[in-house]
């Protein structure tokens, strides 16, 4: 009986385990590892960390791209939009006081809340197995 050659056995490689969601996700809320709650996850504003220092858990290939910015938007308007409303409603200020108060709140929660969301969003495709990276017979590995 023969043995395969390496390159024609499937691959066994040990993945590290995954984290169980919803740690994983308040982890990267809180901008922690979301596999250990140790290390940091960011190393900058938004550029995450290529392995977390506690554990050593590769963090830097997870791509998430779009998704951060959308969450966010979508915070933000939740809050800011019924806030403009009620302001309109029951006040009706001036066109300039509502862009005095509203562009700046807008600014600062959006500012505020992309880091934690870009955490979550990191736990999340974690503790799912999700890399966001575009692989396939035809595609090649993206640079990291």
């Amino acid at each position: 009986m023969t043995v395969p050659s390496p390159k024609f056995r499937p691959a066994l490689a040990q993945s590290p385990p995954r984290p169980p969601l919803w740690p994983a996700l308040l982890r990267g809320v809180l901008c922690r590892c979301p596999s250990c709650g140790e290390g940091r996850l960011f190393r900058g504003y938004l550029r995450v960390v290529p392995n977390c220092a506690a554990c050593g858990k590769p963090l830097g290939h997870i791509r998430a791209d779009d998704a951060p910015p959308y969450f966010t938007i979508f915070l933000v308007g939740h809050i800011v939009v019924p806030l403009m409303l009620l302001a309109e409603r029951d006040h009706a200020p001036d066109l300039w006081v509502m862009a005095g108060i509203f562009l700046p709140l807008t600014l600062l929660l959006s500012l505020l809340f992309l880091r934690p969301v870009k955490g979550a969003t990191l736990g999340l495709m974690l503790a799912l197995g999700i890399s966001g990276r575009e692989q396939g017979p035809d595609l090649p590995d993206r640079p990291g």
